[in-house]
């Protein structure tokens, strides 16, 4: 093992990382709330400045994926769809399978120049969750509760306020609603036999509702449907601690692009066109199973400088105080001030264990074991 390597794997570099993050993250996310003051006098430039905002926060675990650990993303698309990339509003709807998913679609965002103004269909849990939360706040994030009589107001509105959004945005779908497990998926394969509709092999039942409202209330802004199907090479099942120890994966991702004006605007009628859609992925799921690639043509959209040199920044200015505020401790010889900064040490390793946490399948939540049970 190299000396490089052998850091990767150090409890002590993954806190200073995770201190960079988190103490930065905190930094702008003041940052962010100063910034409502523009909302009302200049609406689009408050926009542009939050994305740059939650650009610096965000490309913090792009790097990880990218420059630490050192994963590999393959598109497998052809030359048209790639081309439309970062030149237009999309929804992207992607499986939900990995505890990485999410990251791998950031890189695509941010390797196409759309990382600080993509979007996201979330749990209203996850917008009182530090840093995450907060910054999506600030991004007009759209958030629910998943339960469909209560969310639809809000969904609507929400929707509706992003149809004049500045900046190209790519619109993150997971029509699933929540993550694969085995457990879940029986459950759902009982609700599709219930309503005689196909089974799936390696996907949850879409929930219809929220695709077919998203596409009724951005038509108009939005171009395309992207559907992305993510799998790992050597069937591995990669976790964001991982990423953090240095492993390198091999993310393979199939992109189709669908013109919105190709998707009916009945709603009854969209929900079979994605319950269609659901299944050409399991099929795509079945043909990579089998031949460890997906169709169409390769592309490595290469990796950008922006991320590694944004994490380096937040790292010259907040690491540096805190070395010389920790030999000032030690060299202080009081076993209290000692302590309390070894006691700080400590709750600044459980914060960053539990945002990790947020991404982790086991811990995920249980919405989906009874949910699939109810009408949508």
């Amino acid at each position: 093992m190299g000396f490089i390597a052998f850091l990767k794997t150090q409890f002590i570099v993954h806190l200073l990382i995770g201190f960079v993050f988190v103490v930065s993250g905190l930094i702008i996310n003041f940052i962010q709330l100063c910034t409502l003051v523009l909302w009302p006098i200049n609406k689009q430039l408050y926009r542009r400045v939050n994305c740059r905002l939650a650009y610096s926060l965000w490309s913090q675990l792009v790097m990880l994926l990218e420059w630490w650990s050192g994963t590999e993303c393959t598109l497998f698309s052809d030359e048209a769809t790639v081309k439309t990339f970062g030149k237009e509003h999309v929804i992207i709807i992607l499986n939900h399978n990995f505890e990485i998913d999410f990251l791998c679609g950031w890189t695509m965002t941010e390797r196409f120049g759309v990382l600080g103004s993509s979007k996201v269909l979330a749990k209203r849990e996850l917008l009182y969750v530090p840093l995450i939360g907060w910054t999506w706040y600030f991004l007009e994030i759209v958030f629910c509760k998943r339960k469909w009589e209560e969310d639809r107001d809000t969904v609507i509105e929400g929707l509706k306020r992003l149809s004049d959004y500045p900046e190209y945005m790519w619109f993150l779908l997971y029509c699933e609603g929540t993550r694969f497990t085995e457990t879940k998926h029986r459950i759902s394969m009982e609700v599709a036999e219930s309503k005689g509709l196909p089974k799936l092999k390696y996907h949850l039942l879409p929930r219809t509702k929220g695709f077919t409202t998203a596409v009724q209330c951005l038509r108009g802004t939005v171009s395309a449907v992207y559907d992305v199907t993510l799998n790992f090479r050597g069937n591995k099942n990669p976790s964001l601690l991982g990423i953090l120890y240095g492993k390198k994966y091999e993310a393979d991702m199939c992109v189709r692009r669908f013109p919105l004006e190709d998707i009916p605007q009945d709603e009854k009628e969209a929900a079979n066109w994605l319950h269609k859609l659901y299944q050409e992925k399991d099929a795509l799921q079945e043909m990579y199973n089998q031949e460890g690639v997906f169709p169409g043509k390769q592309f490595k959209p290469p990796r950008r400088p922006w991320t590694l040199l944004n994490f380096l920044f937040w790292a010259t200015i907040l690491l540096s105080p805190l070395f010389t505020f920790g030999f000032g401790v030690f060299a202080s010889g009081s076993p209290l001030l000692i302590l309390a900064f070894l006691g700080l040490v400590g709750a600044a390793s459980f914060g960053v264990r539990r945002l990790i946490g947020v991404t982790e399948i086991e811990k995920g939540s249980s919405y989906g074991n009874q949910e699939f049970k109810k009408k949508e």
